[in-house]
C-alpha cells in the first residue's frame, strides 16, 4: 500500500506530528537505530519530560514504536505501513549534512562510544571468568545439548562464529566444521578463545577482531552461522540478525541463542546487559525479513524461578527452508 492510500486525516495527522524540529531530529535519530528515552535526551540536551511528550505524539500518529525493555523504555521507527513510508519519503529528502543533524549524529556517537567502552571495560575485567559469570544463570551441560542439537549433527564446510566471546561455541561445534572463524571486538576475550580452541585441538579454526554488524566476511557461504549471548549487548540487534543472516549459504542455519524477557535489572546495571531478553515475534520477524525461513524456537526454564529462560532460535535459507515453510 502506498502512501498516497492513506486517509487525509491519517496523512495531518502524521505530517503535523513530523513537522517539528525535535520531532524530526528524532526521526532522523530512530533511522540509525532504537534508542532508550535517556540517550535521545543526551543527543538532543533536552529534558526528559521534554523528550517524552515529543514521543508520545510520534507514537501517537503511528510514526514511532515504544517498547518497555524492563526499568527502560526504548524507541523505533514504526515497522512497517504507510506511515514508516511517509517517514522514509520525508527523511530522503531531508540533508542529513544539516549542522543541528550532524551535531546530533555526532552526539550519538559519543553516546555509542560511552556504551562501548562500557561494555568493553565490563569485558576485560571479566574475561577470565566469563563462562563462571554466564553459569550463574543457566545450566551449562542442557544449553550445550540443546545447541548441538539445534545445529545439527554436520559436518559443516564453514562455521562462522559472531561475538566468539571465550570461544565456547567454536570448542562446541568446531570439531564438526571443516573451517571455522570467531569475530569478536574484544581481545582480551580473542586471547581466551586462542587458548580454548588450541586446547581442544582445533586446527583449521581462525579468530578475528571484527564487527558483528560489518563482518567483511563473504555473503551466503556458511553452512552454520552462530550468535550466542551476544544480542542483548547491541544498540542494534536487527542489525546484526541481518548481517548474521547474510553470511548462511543455501541450505545454511543460524542459530541464535539468547533470553526469553526478564527483569533481572541487574544485568543492565552489573554486567551491561541493553535489552533484557527478546520476545519470540522480533526474533521471528528479523530473521524472516533477513530473508530466512524455517523459523523455529526452543526454550530452556531456569532451575528456579530467580533464572533466566535461555532461549534457541534457528533458522534456515533456500529451498529445503521454502519447502518446509511451506
Amino acid at each position: 500500500m502506498s502512501v498516497m492510500a492513506m486517509r487525509m486525516d491519517q496523512a495531518v495527522e502524521a505530517l503535523r506530528a513530523a513537522g517539528e524540529p525535535t520531532r524530526l531530529r528524532i526521526l532522523a535519530l530512530l533511522r540509525r537505530e532504537e534508542l532508550a528515552v535517556l540517550e535521545i535526551c543526551r543527543v538532543l540536551d533536552q529534558s526528559q519530560p521534554r523528550v517524552s511528550r515529543h514521543l508520545k505524539l510520534l507514537a501517537e500518529a503511528g510514526l514511532v514504536e515504544r517498547f518497555p525493555d524492563g526499568a527502560w523504555v526504548f524507541y523505533r521507527l514504526g515497522l512497517e505501513g504507510q506511515a514508516r513510508e511517509l517517514v522514509g519519503e520525508l527523511l530522503a529528502r531531508v540533508d542529513m549534512d544539516d549542522p543541528v543533524l550532524a551535531r546530533d549524529a555526532g552526539r550519538l556517537e559519543s553516546v555509542r562510544a560511552e556504551r562501548a567502552a562500557e561494555a568493553g571495560a565490563y569485558f576485560a575485567r571479566n574475561a577470565a571468568a566469563w563462562d563462571e559469570i554466564r553459569s550463574l544463570y543457566v545450566s551449562e551441560t542442557d544449553v550445550e545439548a540443546a545447541i548441538r542439537a539445534a545445529a545439527g549433527p554436520g559436518p559443516y564446510r564453514r562455521l562462522v562464529d559472531l561475538g566468539t566471546g571465550s570461544g565456547r561455541m567454536l570448542s562446541l561445534l568446531g570439531p564438526h566444521a571443516q573451517a571455522a572463524i570467531g569475530l569478536d571486538l574484544s581481545q582480551q576475550m580473542l586471547n581466551i578463545a586462542r587458548s580454548r580452541v588450541s586446547e581442544v585441538g582445533l586446527e583449521a579454526c581462525e579468530l578475528r577482531h571484527g564487527d558483528i554488524f560489518a563482518t567483511r566476511l563473504p555473503a551466503q557461504t556458511a553452512d552454520l552461522v552462530v550468535v550466542h549471548q551476544v544480542l542483548h549487548y547491541l544498540g542494534d540487534p536487527a542489525a546484526a540478525v541481518r548481517e548474521a543472516a547474510r553470511l548462511v549459504a543455501d541450505g545454511g542455519r543460524l542459530l541464535i541463542v539468547d533470553f526469553a524477557p526478564h527483569k533481572h535489572e541487574f544485568l543492565r546495571e552489573q554486567h551491561q546487559h541493553r535489552r533484557l531478553g527478546f520476545a519470540d515475534a522480533d526474533i521471528e520477524r528479523w530473521l524472516k525479513d533477513a530473508g530466512l525461513g524455517r523459523v523455529k524456537a526452543a526454550a530452556l526454564p531456569p532451575a528456579d524461578a530467580a533464572g533466566l529462560t535461555v532461549k534457541i532460535w534457528t533458522a534456515q535459507r533456500g529451498r529445503e527452508a521454502r519447502r518446509n515453510a511451506a
